[in-house]
């Protein structure tokens, strides 16, 4: 496609300033859908197969930022863990401190 944008974000969102889809190579030539349908219809039709096109794109995207929040929130608790496994260290050693003192003190 030689027009600026992209697919994702097209340099504009009037369907009849957009670039208009090329014919697929799957359908025969002459198939009855181009015979039957109005130029109208054909515009929608158009559309549809564009929207139809970016629905795995769109569905792929929302579940990479669910993944990624989800490994977000992975990452947030295990952080959390770690820092309470060391605040209970440091709070046994500074017992064990004020204990080794204490008995200093009292010999």
């Amino acid at each position: 496609m030689n027009t600026a944008g992209t697919i994702d974000r097209p340099l504009t969102r009037d369907p009849q300033k957009q670039a208009p889809m090329k014919p697929s190579t799957s359908e025969p030539a002459g198939s009855a859908t181009e015979d039957v349908t109005t130029t109208g219809a054909n515009d929608s039709r158009q559309n549809r197969t564009r929207e139809m096109q970016l629905i795995p794109e769109a569905m792929a995207r929302a579940h990479m930022h669910e993944r990624l929040r989800e490994v977000e929130a992975e990452r947030h608790a295990l952080r959390l863990v770690t820092a309470r496994r060391m605040q209970r260290r440091a709070e046994r050693a500074s017992r064990r401190a004020r204990r080794a003192l204490a008995m200093a003190v009292m010999h």
